[in-house]
């Protein structure tokens, strides 16, 4: 059986970006460097600014735990992945990395050490442990690197969803419904995935038409399904609708505290599958309505008319005064068909409030902000400017950290994307 692992997490309230994937044996994960980690563990005990110990227990896991000392988490498959976001120090990614390298620890948990109080071990059901050493984490710098994070379009996805099937104990992580419609094409847990070449094609045109219904989805919504956050307009976030777990939209905050939904009893299912078509990762930390916490994204995959950005034309965005943010905001462009951010000469496809790696917008004599998007900047608008290239769509998102209550009631609204050119 796997054992149960340990992540420290540093704890500074700014940590920088950081990914870990790792097989599942008894982990610690520590961080004390207090980054706003997106996990579940996260969620259940909030460490901004205060880092903290994370158990992360293997799936059918029934051995000792400790009394105190960590956030504990049970884990549904062998392999897990941890992902952090965190900010700048005064425009500078450099402290937040050194933070990372020198404070981030990952290592085996030993039932009986750091953790366990004497009366249990008193209690002779638990050996006292020593810890486990605790390596150095190899870090696999990214910058520049090309990575392809789509799943493939054709019969080979169902290859790596057969090795899935294969590595991940069986009714843990996938329920008997999703394994039924594994066995329908062949894949079963213990035995070999073989599809002959009729069969290779039948899941081809299957894969390849998935793709497509996520990207359908995605960037052209329909009104009934509630995604829009306004009125009429093409900003959305399909989180709002049945929240991180597709099936019941986040918790009101009001007067008199947090009132949670109550459960609809369904999925929404074309909000997950439109989600994972473009992320790669879900959180309640995503789409949580706190003022001052967190951060929010709104999505936008065309125009004011209602047509699809064309990334021959040029586009403006009108960001009114007093943007709703007590930390910063930005505007990411993304290509439409790899999900990954637009390549282009410009080398950053952003604009926004901070001043790395790009100049910071610029506002207008009033306080607003107008964004362009383009083959080429407007004149003396370089950095307001996002570069599009011709023949490729794209789609934007608009992220706003420690939001505000203004952007939450919509007593501010973001413009439409206008053609201009």
């Amino acid at each position: 059986m796997p054992t149960p692992s340990t992540t420290s997490l540093p704890s500074t309230s700014r940590t920088g970006r950081w990914l870990s994937r790792h097989r599942q044996t008894h982990s610690v994960f520590s961080n004390t460097s207090g980054s706003n980690t997106s996990s579940t563990l996260a969620d259940r005990a909030r460490i901004v600014g205060q880092g903290g110990k994370f158990l992360l227990l293997p799936p059918g896991y029934d051995g000792p735990e400790p009394d105190s000392g960590y956030h504990v988490g049970q884990c549904t498959s062998n392999y897990v992945m941890a992902f952090g976001r965190s900010f700048m120090v005064n425009n500078n990614p450099k402290p937040t990395v050194e933070t990372i390298k020198e404070r981030l620890k990952i290592y085996p948990y030993t039932p009986g050490g750091y953790g366990t109080s004497i009366a249990t071990l008193l209690e002779g059901e638990v050996q006292a442990g020593k810890p486990a050493p605790i390596k150095p984490v190899h870090y696999v710098e990214g910058t520049g690197l090309v990575i392809n994070t789509l799943p493939p379009s054709d019969h080979t996805y169902y290859d790596m969803l057969n090795e899935i099937v294969q590595e991940e104990p069986s009714g843990v992580l996938l329920s008997l419904e999703i394994v039924v419609s594994f066995a329908a094409i062949g894949i079963f847990k213990g035995k070999p995935f073989n599809p002959d070449k009729r069969m290779k094609k039948i899941l081809s045109d299957a894969a390849a038409v998935a793709c497509a219904t996520g990207r359908a989805l995605n960037f052209r919504f329909q009104e009934k399904d509630g995604w829009g956050f306004y009125p009429g307009s093409a900003w959305y976030n399909m989180l709002f609708e049945g929240g991180s777990g597709f099936q019941t939209q986040p918790p009101a905050v009001t007067k008199e505290g947090i009132k949670p939904y109550p459960p609809t009893g369904y999925r929404t299912l074309n909000a997950r599958f439109a989600f994972f078509a473009f992320a790669t990762g879900v959180t309640p930390a995503m789409c949580m309505l706190l003022r001052d916490v967190g951060s929010q994204y709104l999505l936008c995959g065309f125009d004011a008319d209602k047509n699809y950005f064309d990334g021959g034309k040029t586009y403006k965005c009108t960001l009114p005064p007093n943007i709703p943010e007590n930390n910063f905001w930005s505007f990411t462009v993304y290509d439409n068909q790899t999900r990954s951010m637009l390549r282009t000469p410009q080398r950053f496809p952003r604009a926004g409030s901070q001043t790395y790696p790009s100049p910071a917008a610029v506002p207008n004599a009033d306080g607003s902000f107008d964004i362009y998007f383009g083959p080429q900047a407007p004149k003396g608008k370089e950095s307001n400017w996002i570069q599009t290239v011709p023949g490729k769509g794209w789609f934007t998102i608009l992220r706003l950290y420690s939001p505000l209550q203004a952007f939450f009631d919509k007593s501010w609204k973001v413009g439409e994307i206008e053609l201009i050119d």
